[in-house]
């Protein structure tokens, strides 16, 4: 199971997989060059969620499918301080979002 988690250090905001770097994967879209974020709808959070699910569903064309939903349920709610998200919490809220979908809402 993979560890997602975030941080902040002074200016700095930090996010780690499994104690590594998060690749930011702004090869897929580059929505904030700077850098991630979260707490808020953003570029920042775009490109958080976009870098989370290309790596944990290892299917660049389905972290595209997704990502944005996925801001709006989880990156836009994140602790502004710290968190921490592994692979299980995101499997049951992707099934969430993907849900939705069947019934014809979008999450």
């Amino acid at each position: 199971m993979k560890i997602y988690e975030g941080w902040r250090e002074g200016h700095a905001v930090i996010v780690t997989v499994d104690g590594c770097s998060l690749n930011p994967r702004l090869d897929l879209y580059n929505h904030s060059p700077t850098g991630f974020e979260w707490g808020y709808c953003g570029s920042g959070p775009a490109q958080l969620a976009l870098a989370i699910l290309a790596d944990h569903l290892a299917d660049d064309r389905q972290a595209l499918d997704v990502y944005q939903r996925f801001k709006w349920a989880v990156v836009t709610k994140l602790p502004k301080k710290r968190w921490m998200l592994n692979s299980h919490v995101i499997d049951l809220i992707l099934q969430n979002i993907r849900n939705y979908e069947v019934e014809g809402v979008v999450a």
